[in-house]
């Protein structure tokens, strides 16, 4: 490995162990299936995530949806959030006309993690446990968390295995040269971020703040691109320019689509830039802290926003 070359690493690195994970982390070919794990009515860019997945059918075969917890203005509790979410991701189904999809959504955790080694079982953990063993290293599943990885950390504390049966791509943290770990996803629930980084499983992590949140759109593009198309696209919008208004503080605005960055990922290698890292942990002061000996990742550092936006816009106009 020529990294091994160009540094000292403590006597205990594994590279072995590195390169297997690597060769995990290569692009996938052919069809992918996948779960994705989603804190939908968090924000609004998660709907724009499942629609895309569900309309890149010719690349990507969806095993399960699972609702994530999540607290923020828009729920009372991270069981409300969950539950909230579970029923926006049946609200996006219909709009879209994919009912035929109902069947494979499933509740998640009612609760954060209160620490790393006890669990939080649900529909959602146990579906990706039992699903996973349809699949090996060699052809994994592909989970694609847009959300604190609650379900997904507590699936891995109930069954450590399940790392060897599945690639995780997480729309969580930051980018590595950001000063702090202030981002939704990996400080909802530092305890599951921490599992997640810790457990070994191939990640490829897509940092919301720095990289995913470059993916940005605003209304006018909205308004020009997918109005009028089809019923979700004008409650997308309907909802963009609402969440928006929110937070806005001048005229000009404009709204991240971050979670779509992951699924992307899945679709063409052309749309994002990524590079092989050792993987940080984030601390409970939400700092990074890093250590060679932790597995590597995949790293996206960089997004082409117009190829990803185009590609996702079109096919949204077609539902």
């Amino acid at each position: 490995m020529s990294a091994k070359n160009q540094f000292t690493y403590p006597e205990s690195v594994d590279f072995d162990r590195f390169a297997d994970t690597v060769r995990r982390l290569g692009r996938p070919e052919g069809m992918v299936d996948v779960v994705l794990d989603t804190d939908t009515y968090n924000e609004i860019d998660d709907q724009f995530a499942i629609a895309y997945l569900l309309q890149s059918s010719d690349r990507l075969r969806v095993r399960a949806l699972t609702a994530a917890p999540f607290l923020n203005h828009h729920s009372e509790s991270p069981k409300d959030g969950m539950e909230r979410s579970y029923e926006e991701i049946f609200r996006v189904l219909s709009l879209m006309g994919r009912e035929d999809v109902n069947g494979q959504v499933y509740r998640g955790a009612d609760r954060f993690l209160e620490s790393e080694s006890e669990p939080v079982p649900s529909e959602a953990a146990e579906k990706l446990i039992t699903l996973s063993k349809e699949y090996t290293g060699e052809h994994p599943l592909y989970v694609v968390c847009i959300a604190a990885p609650v379900n997904i950390a507590s699936a891995l504390l109930m069954d450590p295995s399940l790392r060897e049966r599945i690639v995780v791509l997480w729309s969580g943290g930051v980018g590595l040269g950001w000063p702090d770990c202030q981002c939704f996803n990996g400080g909802q629930n530092i305890a599951s971020s921490r599992v997640l980084l810790e457990s070994g499983v191939p990640l490829v992590l897509t940092p919301g703040r720095s990289v995913g949140d470059h993916l940005l759109t605003t209304g006018p593009e909205l308004e020009y691109w997918l109005r009028g198309k089809n019923r979700f696209c004008d409650y997308i919008v309907d909802k963009t320019i609402r969440e928006a208004e929110l937070f806005a503080k001048t005229q000009v605005w404009s709204r991240p689509l971050t979670d779509v960055v992951p699924v992307s990922w899945l679709v063409d290698e052309q749309f994002v830039l990524d590079r092989i890292e050792f993987r940080p942990t984030i601390e409970y002061t939400r700092y990074y802290s890093s250590d060679p000996r932790r597995p590597m990742m995949r790293y996206v550092y960089y997004i082409k926003r117009d190829l990803i936006l185009d590609d996702l816009f079109g096919k949204l106009a077609r539902i």
